[in-house]
């Protein structure tokens, strides 16, 4: 995992950091923070149900088993 690929799913990381953090990303919040503070909460986007975990680890799918006659 990348830091491109996973600043290319900001609008997923903006939702996320409102709905689990209660961050306001366009509030100017993130200007007053340093650049650890926000890793360390992408990071944890990824270790929660969020949107982003989501789109880099999805559930599996559940395959059909063999059908019995």
């Amino acid at each position: 995992m990348t830091w491109e690929r996973l600043l290319e799913q900001w609008p997923l990381i903006e939702a996320d950091l409102h709905q689990v953090y209660g961050i306001d990303a366009d509030s100017g919040i993130l200007r007053q923070r340093s650049w650890r503070w926000l890793r360390i909460r992408i990071f944890g986007l990824l270790s929660t149900e969020s949107r982003l975990h989501a789109h880099f680890a999805p559930p599996p799918e559940d395959k059909p088993g063999p059908r019995r006659r």
